[in-house]
C-alpha cells in the first residue's frame, strides 16, 4: 500500500487552517501522513494545529524564506512514497481523493497523478466561481500554456529526488517552474483522473494586486524560457486559457 504524504506550508492562517487540517483527516485512504510546516506564525495558527494532534499529523514551526522554502522544508520531512500539497486555504473536494491518487499510482509506470480543481468563494466554499478542467496531458500542450492544477498534483518521491525541489528564486511562480522542469526534463508519465480533487479559495498570493499579477507574468515567462517550452506566445495562451474556467 502506498503511503501518501500531504504537505501544508502555512503562515498566519488561523481562519482557514482548521478546515484544511480536517479535510486531510477526513480522507479515507488508510496510510496518510500530514506534514505541517509553519513559518513562525504570530496568530493562533499553531494553537489550532496542536489542538488537532494525532499520530499522523506532524507539525513543525520555524521561520522560513517564504512559501516555497516552507514547502521544500515540509517535503524534506516527509516519509511517504507519494507527495502532494494541501495549501492552508484549500480543501479536498471529496473524502476519496487520496484513494483515487493511490489507485492511479498502482501502475508502477506512472510517475504522478493530477485531477481537476474548482475555485470557490473565500467566504463560502460551496460557491464555485471558476472550474479548472485539466484534460489529458501531452508534452505539446506545454507550449500552449497548459499546466496541471498544482494543488491536485501528486508525485512519487523519486521525482523530487531526481529533479530537485522548488526554486526559491521564484517568489510566486516556483510551482509553474517546477512542473515544467519535472515534465520537460524528467519526461514524466502522468495519469489524469477526471474528477475534482481540490476546492481552492479565490484570492491567492499571485492575484492580490496589479503588481503581483505583473510579477507573476514575469516569473511565468522566465520559467517558460528556462525550461524551453516557448516564449511570449506561450505566456499569452496560458493567461487566455483562464477565461474558459469562468464559462
Amino acid at each position: 500500500m502506498l503511503k501518501i504524504s500531504v504537505v501544508t506550508a502555512v503562515f498566519n492562517r488561523e481562519n482557514t487552517i482548521a478546515e484544511a487540517l480536517d479535510s486531510v483527516a477526513s480522507q479515507d485512504h488508510p496510510d496518510i501522513e500530514h506534514v505541517v510546516q509553519d513559518g513562525g506564525s504570530t496568530d493562533g495558527t499553531m494553537e489550532i494545529v496542536r489542538a488537532r494532534s494525532r499520530p499522523t499529523l506532524l507539525p513543525h514551526s520555524e521561520r522560513d524564506g517564504g512559501i516555497y522554502d516552507g514547502i521544500n522544508r515540509g517535503i524534506e520531512r516527509t516519509t511517504g512514497d507519494v507527495v502532494g500539497l494541501m495549501h492552508s486555504d484549500d480543501l479536498f473536494a471529496h473524502p476519496s481523493v487520496l484513494s483515487w491518487v493511490a489507485e492511479a499510482l498502482s501502475d508502477p509506470d506512472v510517475d504522478g497523478v493530477y485531477g481537476d480543481l474548482d475555485y470557490v468563494a473565500a467566504e463560502d466554499t460551496s460557491r464555485i466561481i471558476r472550474r479548472w478542467r485539466s484534460g489529458e496531458y501531452s508534452p505539446r500542450k506545454l507550449r500552449q500554456g497548459w499546466m496541471p492544477p498544482h494543488p491536485t498534483l501528486y508525485l512519487r518521491r523519486g521525482v523530487f529526488d531526481r529533479m530537485g525541489l522548488y526554486d526559491t528564486s521564484y517568489r510566486i511562480a516556483a510551482d509553474y517552474d517546477a512542473m515544467l522542469r519535472y515534465l520537460v526534463r524528467g519526461n514524466l508519465r502522468l495519469a489524469y483522473v477526471p474528477r475534482v480533487f481540490v476546492n481552492m479559495r479565490m484570492g491567492g498570493e499571485s492575484n492580490r494586486s496589479v503588481a503581483k499579477i505583473v510579477q507573476k507574468s514575469r516569473e511565468d515567462y522566465r520559467a517558460i524560457r528556462a525550461n524551453g517550452v516557448g516564449g511570449v506566445g506561450t505566456l499569452a495562451l496560458k493567461n487566455l486559457g483562464k477565461i474558459r474556467q469562468f464559462l
